[in-house]
């Protein structure tokens, strides 16, 4: 496609998105003069696509209203940005259309879509996993993710520049297994290829990937959802806590979730007339960097709890106790 037909789409793709367009921001867009912006609009005109001249100090161009827009024309960003927000929608229960309006939207924006990049963005779909934690995403670097996702579907390793929560910048070789979407960020991991072990590194903290010659093979176990989540529920913090809590899964992770606390049974002998179908204890693990957060979600949580480190804990659960009482004497 020659430059000057891109240009006259380009100016096209400016005015459907809406509003009256100025002779100077078209030029600035466009990298022309504002005579040739002109001539581009006369072509459109040619062409049966009603663009109407504006008047006056802050006119410019515009389409006309009620304008049947032509067949979509999506860059690799904008075509990634509205899959994944179908994508999400649809796993993370946010959308409010029926399962089939998403189905069908996804498939129409394929057909228009160039053969390479609906390859690269069905990759990328292959190669993706969603927590059950929904939130607003922040914004992937379209590059970035389409990398590693080619990288995690031909199990090939990926160079990345990375920079950590300390501000440490490292260049790293990855052998990625998945690509996670989780409480509002994305995340890729993987075994670092240097160290032998498994990470998981945030996407906005990578400044760069290149994929590298050789492949390897992804190891058998959890996926990297599950990965993701016992990182997070193992990561090391100043504190390391661990109770026991009389209760059922349920009520225990409806305030310490799965991406917070590990689980596992541990039951003494039962007491006279108690139910081990329904409730037993439970030991609980976690790491904090804090403790403050605890004793009100062991309030919340209204089920007998044992202690068993770090004592630090008690003494704040013993205070934290004392100052609800105090509060319940007061007239």
């Amino acid at each position: 496609m020659s430059r000057p037909t891109a240009r006259v789409l380009t100016l096209l793709e400016l005015l459907q998105s809406g509003g009256t367009r100025t002779v100077a921001e078209l030029a600035e867009r466009l990298g022309v003069e504002g005579r040739t912006v002109r001539r581009y609009v006369d072509q459109l005109i040619d062409l049966d696509v009603p663009v109407e001249s504006v008047r006056g100090r802050y006119g410019g161009y515009r389409l006309a209203p009620g304008y049947r827009l032509p067949p979509l024309m999506f860059s690799d960003d904008e075509a990634l940005a509205v899959l994944l927000g179908l994508v999400a929608g649809r796993r993370t229960g946010l959308t409010t259309t029926q399962h089939t309006a998403s189905e069908t939207a996804s498939a129409k924006i394929r057909r228009v879509l160039p053969k390479h990049i609906a390859r690269r963005l069905d990759t990328l779909l292959e190669s993706l996993a969603f927590t059950e934690q929904p939130g607003e995403f922040t914004t992937p670097d379209a590059g970035i993710l389409l990398t590693l996702a080619d990288a995690v579907r031909h199990r090939r390793p990926v160079s990345i520049r990375y920079t950590d929560r300390d501000a440490r910048p490292s260049e790293r070789t990855l052998h990625a297994y998945g690509i996670v979407a989780h409480g509002g960020r994305w995340y890729v991991t993987g075994q670092d290829a240097r160290i032998g072990e498994y990470r998981t590194f945030r996407l906005d903290r990578i400044a760069d990937a290149r994929t590298l010659p050789g492949s390897f093979e992804a190891p058998a176990g959890p996926g990297p959802a599950q990965r993701l989540l016992s990182a997070f529920a193992t990561a090391e913090y100043r504190h390391e806590v661990t109770l026991r809590i009389h209760g059922t899964v349920e009520q225990i992770r409806t305030h310490l979730p799965v991406t917070v606390a590990s689980l596992e049974v541990h039951e003494p002998e039962p007491a006279a007339g108690q139910d081990r179908a329904t409730e037993r204890w439970l030991r609980v693990e976690l790491r904090a960097e804090r403790l403050d957060w605890l004793p009100p979600v062991l309030a919340a949580l209204d089920r007998p709890f044992v202690i068993e480190r770090p004592d630090e804990l008690r003494d704040l659960v013993t205070a934290f106790a004392d100052r609800l009482a105090s509060y319940a004497r007061r007239p």
